[in-house]
């Protein structure tokens, strides 16, 4: 049996953490998705929300490769684009001011002294006022696509709410199916602040934050016309992030998600193949 000893980052924004990997030289088993998960589990791992690779890029400073701790692939997180942008700044590989690849398109990064400020691609797939009905309730639900998918229900009081039993049963809701959908239950506290709680698609479980999630409750509830641009969201972790954007009709652009991106330890991982 073979050792590969692999160097990894922990980070968290706003409570959403992240193994980071400087993949450059093309070393982390990423095929292994057994192993990714194992890594990613709170009790045998190292434990996260999600794993993070760096990977070289021809037309940006980067490519960012994100794995839910399922150990399946994913095509964006907000929060972690924000954690690898600070990860590749402290790297030397890109500039305060940068631009990488994602499997969602190009995200452009502004890295300050304590926040990163990502431009996120333009939303889509669109769709207000769905009825779905979960656990012997209809529930009225906004769709949208900030990278990957997103249901969004606007409640009374988000502390109210079985995030586990409903979120599941949206997540897995036939309406969202094949892939199924990542589902925030937000609490609109006047209209340039919102609470928010996430089920997160990969995790099965609610997070303490979800940058794609608060991207996805600031636009639907701005489309809902009670909020206006920026959006503070308050996470479940009770950290703050914002939200940037510039509404034409029904649809956004110049959506920006600003928010902390800390560095927490780094350590060595062993890979035995």
């Amino acid at each position: 049996m073979n050792k590969r000893q692999i160097k990894f980052r922990k980070m968290h924004g706003a409570g959403n953490d992240f193994i980071l990997v400087d993949n450059r030289d093309a070393i982390f088993p990423h095929t292994d998705i057994e192993w990714i998960a194992a890594i990613c589990n709170r009790r045998t791992g190292i434990g996260s929300d999600g794993l993070i690779l760096i990977e070289n890029s021809e037309i940006a400073s980067f490519f960012m490769r994100f794995y839910n701790p399922d150990g399946r692939e994913a095509d964006m997180c907000g929060n972690g684009a924000r954690c690898v942008a600070r990860f590749a700044y402290d790297l030397g590989i890109a500039l305060e001011n940068t631009e990488f690849e994602t499997r969602a398109g190009k995200v452009s990064a502004i890295i300050t002294d304590q926040d990163v400020t990502i431009g996120m691609p333009d939303p889509k797939n669109i769709r207000r006022g769905l009825d779905i009905e979960a656990l012997g309730q209809v529930w009225k639900i906004n769709k949208i696509n900030t990278g990957v998918p997103h249901a969004v229900i606007k409640v009374n009081d988000v502390n109210g709410i079985d995030l586990q039993g409903i979120g599941a049963a949206i997540r897995y809701h036939e309406a969202f199916m094949p892939d199924g959908t990542n589902v925030n239950f937000i609490q609109v506290l006047d209209a340039h602040t919102l609470k928010i709680r996430t089920y997160e698609r990969g995790v099965e479980a609610e997070t303490l934050a979800c940058g794609t999630g608060a991207v996805a409750s600031a636009l639907t509830t701005a489309l809902d016309e009670f909020a206006c641009d920026p959006v503070t969201i308050i996470s479940a972790g009770n950290v703050q992030m914002s939200v940037g954007f510039a509404k034409q009709s029904d649809s956004f652009r110049k959506v920006t998600l600003t928010g902390p991106a800390v560095h927490v330890f780094e350590g060595v991982v062993e890979y035995l193949y």
